[in-house]
């Protein structure tokens, strides 16, 4: 959902106020929905007898309502469809985005003169996306698809905690050698490894004091985002990510505890990928990446613009 609504906001005229509203409004009601089915299954039927493929439609199978099953395909079909049309959509604005940056060829950056749609991201997304599920099965790319969201929303949110970050380049209230900003970077990789560790543990049934030395060693390190840097204040006030630096620590922690509760499959394919992810940076991006014009001793954070350009 996320996702969806911060790849496509700049078309809506009233970012400020529709895009909060957006997302909490999306998550709520699918909480309530998520919450709401799975009291109505579990009070048909007790949750060692739900299947782990279909359980909506075994529980009212059991109950013999099997025509409700059919409803319950359609459905499923339709929904599939929806998320499947919204993902490409989302995922030809990532490359459009991409391209227009240098960090993938210019191709990419096209955008359809009537249509004002990038057509050829949109071309290349759905090739990719017809080639993946002609040769891959569905638990196979669930695989891919699920450590890719966890680390995508790490490193949103380590790079929310950065960008707020103020005076990078001094070295004022350094320790040593190293400066403020290493420090914060340093700070960000231990809280994720404790996260990571503390993932393990709980997996694995390791003693509860590796979770709790974990979670200790993540809080001091929260500590130092917290007390030791410098944040700047959005100016003029726009809707920006609330709690910072706390709710982006706690999303970066949580979302690599999961990240070690996923199959081993998922840690290879994740390294695969992101290692052909570097070699195409390394081999072109580097090269071809439109030069920022801002000043890089200190990056400006931008809240949601109240209206479109």
């Amino acid at each position: 959902i996320c996702s969806n609504f911060s790849f496509h906001y700049h078309a809506n005229q009233y970012v400020q106020r529709d895009l909060p509203i957006g997302i909490l409004g999306s998550l709520l009601a699918c909480v309530i929905l998520y919450v709401a089915v799975c009291l109505v299954i579990t009070g048909m039927l007790p949750y060692t007898l739900l299947g782990e493929d279909a359980p909506l439609a075994e529980a009212f199978s059991a109950k013999g309502l099997k025509f409700v099953t059919v409803l319950i395909s359609i459905g499923a079909v339709a929904g599939l469809t929806t998320t499947l049309l919204v993902g490409l959509y989302v995922q030809s604005r990532l490359y459009l985005g991409l391209g227009r940056d240098g960090l993938l060829p210019s191709i990419f950056s096209k955008v359809h003169p009537t249509l004002h749609t990038p057509l050829h991201s949109q071309i290349w997304v759905g090739c990719v996306a017809a080639v993946l599920a002609g040769l891959f099965n569905v638990h196979a790319l669930s695989h891919i698809l699920s450590v890719g969201t966890l680390t995508g929303y790490s490193v949103v949110s380590a790079c929310v905690i950065t960008l707020r970050w103020s005076d990078k380049a001094t070295n004022s209230r350094s320790l040593g050698k190293i400066s403020i900003w290493q420090e914060g970077v340093f700070c960000l990789v231990i809280v994720a490894l404790c996260g990571f560790i503390a993932g393990i543990s709980y997996r694995f049934s390791y003693s509860i004091a590796f979770i709790i030395i974990a979670f200790l060693i993540a809080t001091v390190g929260s500590f130092s985002l917290l007390y030791r840097q410098v944040y700047v204040p959005v100016d003029p006030p726009r809707f920006s990510c609330p709690g910072v630096p706390m709710v982006p620590i706690v999303s970066v922690f949580f979302n690599m505890f999961l990240f070690a509760q996923l199959h081993e499959e998922a840690w290879y394919r994740f390294v695969i990928l992101s290692l052909i992810a570097v070699g195409v940076y390394a081999g072109y991006g580097q090269y071809n990446a439109v030069p920022s014009t801002s000043d890089h001793s200190s990056v400006a954070y931008h809240g949601v613009p109240s209206e479109a350009p």
